[in-house]
């Protein structure tokens, strides 16, 4: 299936949705194909999206099911993260926030033990995110700079 096809049987099930979280997951994924339509891939690449997005089965009777829809959309970003090195806006930010907040708990309970116990992890969770914040947006905006950002 060529992205131009997808991009239009994603935008008529867009306009048949009349639920506004079905709607915003059909957005982003339009924007995702619309991104990757502007984008200069090599013949093989393009031949590799293509069969990639035949296998997402966008036809199949789920496709307007919004959890089945969010799986096919987490699928396509994991896939083309994995083989073409693209993510999506914010990734890298979202990552360490995460990450931050994980090793900021344990950072938490080890210092925590000179202050309160709660005191402790609620400042280390704040560290964390905080310094997991700071390297995911150096990572994002490396990302950009590199052109791997969709």
């Amino acid at each position: 299936m060529k992205i131009q096809e997808a991009y239009d049987i994603v935008e008529r099930l867009q306009n048949k949705s009349s639920s506004k979280s079905q709607i915003k997951i059909y957005t982003s994924f339009l924007q995702i194909l619309e991104k990757l339509k502007g984008r200069d891939f090599s013949t093989e690449e393009i031949q590799a999206i293509e069969t990639k997005l035949d296998n997402l089965t966008l036809t199949s009777p789920l496709a307007d099911n919004k959890k089945h829809f969010g799986k096919i959309i987490k699928d396509f970003k994991e896939y083309l993260k994995e083989n073409h090195s693209l993510i999506t806006a914010g990734y890298y930010s979202s990552l360490g926030v995460s990450m931050g907040g994980a090793f900021g708990v344990v950072l938490g309970v080890l210092f925590g033990e000179r202050f309160e116990r709660s005191s402790g992890i609620a400042l280390g969770v704040s560290i964390g995110m905080l310094i997991g914040l700071f390297i995911g947006r150096h990572m994002d905006s490396v990302a950009v700079a590199e052109g791997k950002v969709l």
